[in-house]
Parts: C-alpha cells; sequence; structure tokens
C-alpha cells in the first residue's frame, strides 16, 4: 500500500474510532446501559469480521464440500451460550435486572420465515450478522443487502396480521417446561450429537490453506489476521451473554431493520396508523422515537462501527469484486427474501437460530431446521445469477 494509501487509511480508522466514542458518549444515560450496548456491538463487529464469521458460507461449504467446521463452530457457539444463559434465565434476573429469553410461538409463521431466509442467505451472500459486518467492511453489494433488508423487514410487518393467523403453539421453552437442567442437558446431547456426526461426514477440503503456525508473528499482526472460527464463537456466545446480561434480552439483529425501514416509508408518506402491527405500543414508541434510543439499532451501528475498524486494521477496507447485473439483482432478491422471512420467522441466524436455541426455545430448532432446505435450494439457484458454488 502506498504512503497516500496508508493514510488515508489512519485517517478512516480514526475516524470510525472517534464515530464510535462520540456516539458512546452522546448515549451515556445511567438509568438506559446504551452506551455499554454500542461497545458490546462493536465487539461483535470486530469478532465478526476477524473471524469471518459466515453462517450462508458455513452452509454451503457443508452442502457442497463437506467441510462441516463452518456449522461445527455454530453448534459450539450455541452450545456454550446455552450453558451461560441457563442459571441466569433460570433466575429471570441478573444483579436485580430482569432477563428474559429469545422466545416465539411455533407454527407455519417461522417455517415458512426460515425457509424464504434461507434462500435469501445463499442469494445475497449474507445472513443477518453477515450482512452488518460485510457492509460496514466496505463491500457495496453488502450495502444494497441491507438496504434491500430493511425493505423486505417492512414489508412483512405490513402482512403480520395474516401470518399470525396460521396455525401455531404458543412460546415454549424447555427450559420452563422441562426443567433448565433437564433443558440444558438435553441440548448439549443433541449438540455433541450433531458435532459427532458432522465430523464423520465431514472432509476438511480446506486443511491448511488459510492457517498460521501459532507464536510466529507478532502478537499485533496476529489480531489482524483472520482469527480460528472457534476462536469467534467462544467469543461470540461471550458477547451474547454480555447483551442479555445488559439489555434484559439476548443478542437480536433483524427488529431494527423494519424499523429502519418502517421510518424511511414514514418519509415518502406511508401512514404507520393504518396498520396493526405498527399501532401497537413498543413498534408506536419505536417509529416516534429516534433509532439512538432503540438497543437493537444501536447494537447494529456498533457492528458496523467494529466491522470498519477492523477493515481498516486489516487493511481490506472496500475490497470487492467487481460484479454483473446478475449478482446485483440476487442481492436485491436475496435481501427481501432476508428480511421478509426474518421478520416473519421472529428473528433471523442470530435473534431465532442463536439467541433462541440457546434460550431453549423451541421455535429455534424449528428455525433451524426449515433454513436448511431453504440454503438447500438457495444453493441452487444461485448459478442462475452467476453466484459461483
Amino acid at each position: 500500500m502506498t504512503t497516500t494509501g496508508s493514510k488515508a487509511n489512519h485517517m478512516l480508522l480514526a475516524s470510525g474510532l472517534a464515530a464510535t466514542l462520540t456516539l458512546s458518549i452522546t448515549l451515556y444515560q445511567p438509568e438506559r446501559p446504551l452506551s455499554v450496548l454500542l461497545i458490546i456491538g462493536v465487539l461483535l463487529g470486530i469478532t465478526l469480521y476477524q473471524g469471518r464469521f459466515g453462517f450462508a458460507s458455513a452452509y454451503r461449504n457443508l452442502f457442497l464440500y463437506r467441510d462441516t467446521r463452518g456449522v461445527r463452530a455454530h453448534l459450539w457457539m450455541i452450545a456454550l451460550t446455552t450453558l451461560l444463559f441457563a442459571p441466569v434465565l433460570a433466575q429471570g434476573e441478573f444483579f436485580g435486572r430482569q432477563v428474559h429469553g429469545a422466545l416465539a410461538p411455533v407454527g407455519w409463521q417461522v417455517a415458512c420465515g426460515a425457509f424464504f431466509f434461507g434462500i435469501g442467505m445463499q442469494l445475497a451472500g449474507g445472513c443477518g450478522s453477515g450482512t452488518l459486518y460485510t457492509t460496514g467492511s466496505g463491500n457495496p453489494k453488502m450495502l444494497l443487502v441491507l438496504t434491500a433488508f430493511c425493505g423486505g423487514s417492512f414489508w412483512a410487518s405490513l402482512d403480520m396480521n395474516w401470518w399470525q393467523q396460521l396455525p401455531a403453539l404458543p412460546p415454549i421453552a424447555m427450559g420452563v417446561h422441562i426443567s433448565w437442567p433437564g433443558a440444558v442437558i438435553f441440548q448439549i446431547g443433541v449438540f455433541s450429537l450433531l458435532a459427532l456426526a458432522l465430523k464423520k461426514y465431514g472432509i476438511n477440503t480446506f486443511a491448511g490453506s488459510s492457517v498460521s503456525p501459532p507464536f510466529q508473528k507478532p502478537w499485533h499482526q496476529r489480531l489482524i489476521e483472520p482469527w480460528p472460527v472457534f476462536v469467534a464463537a467462544s467469543l461470540l456466545a461471550l458477547l451474547n451473554f454480555a447483551t442479555l446480561a445488559t439489555a434484559g434480552h439476548p443478542w437480536t439483529i433483524t427488529w431494527a431493520f423494519s424499523l429502519w425501514g418502517a421510518k424511511a416509508a414514514t418519509l415518502l408518506g406511508w401512514i404507520p396508523a393504518e396498520n396493526s402491527f405498527w399501532t401497537a405500543p413498543f413498534q408506536s414508541s419505536a417509529l416516534l422515537n429516534s433509532i439512538f434510543n432503540d438497543t437493537t439499532s444501536v447494537m447494529n451501528i456498533g457492528i458496523l462501527l467494529g466491522a470498519f475498524c477492523a477493515a481498516q486494521l486489516a487493511k481490506t477496507f472496500g475490497s470487492a469484486l467487481s460484479l454483473s447485473w446478475k449478482n446485483y439483482v440476487a442481492a436485491l432478491i436475496g435481501g427481501l427474501l432476508l428480511g421478509y422471512g426474518a421478520r416473519i420467522a421472529f428473528g433471523c441466524n442470530i435473534g431465532a437460530l442463536f439467541s433462541g436455541i440457546a434460550s431453549t426455545s423451541l421455535h429455534g430448532w424449528l428455525w433451524m431446521a426449515a433454513a436448511l432446505p431453504g440454503n438447500w435450494l438457495g444453493i441452487k439457484l444461485r448459478p442462475y445469477f452467476d453466484l459461483s458454488n
């Protein structure tokens, strides 16, 4: 990189850090830990970027190459988070702060939404968390995906009344209906069996391709190079627990996209009073207030800032391949499916899959089961949009 390029990189990094510090100070409220949640979001963004922690790529590698490392890292992450969540959710509070898990009804709405989301993951080339951190790292295609994600999520919010009429069971947390020790033992047992089956099925086709021998480079150099996926998975589990302890609920992403889409729609003349979803107390209040009063929005902004700073440190900001018009069409369709699917399924790969299963919610398990065939179909559709497998 040239000296001019290095100076520009340093200036952008300084700008990102200054924006993080300024926003953190602005958000500071003794009674509401928004500034803390912003910092947690920044750490999530750094971890996601440094671990290149994806869900879409992990499923694609599983189906196409029998490379199971990504999916096994997901299982480890959710298992560790289950162990961290259980004692706190069993008590219902953490140092005086009330906490609750990520729970939702179990029915056709979740299954359909997760299936749509799975297709969208493969066409868009990212999931909820993946869209955020790749956008923050300067990928122009993912900015289109993020915009479509918000549009699809808002679109689905207008249809929620219809979807909620489909057959469904009420939210079911195994920790409550069985017992927390029993639910944890059951989930850890299932994760262990799945991990063993995946390890037996898998072929490590990428062994040694990008892993440097340990301790052969300075620590600061190793920090800005890609982190081992299981290290990133462990850190994400810890940061999800930090979110639960701070916000009172686990890590979520896509509610903010619905809100951002709705706020954009109001600027174009849409009237919220005409829709029952947006006249509910929580949604109505969120629309009236700034996005900086919304915890999910604040954390999403933190993820964008964290990925931005990490990409600047690694000097990879904005490094993206040239794309054809079909690639952009896939990004648009994929983003819409991501947003629509996540909204009707009560969450994405983070809010429903990761946080839902870690909360022992049955809807999280249903989400995972329905998203897998969606991903398979999405992989089959990729070549029609000039997307390589």
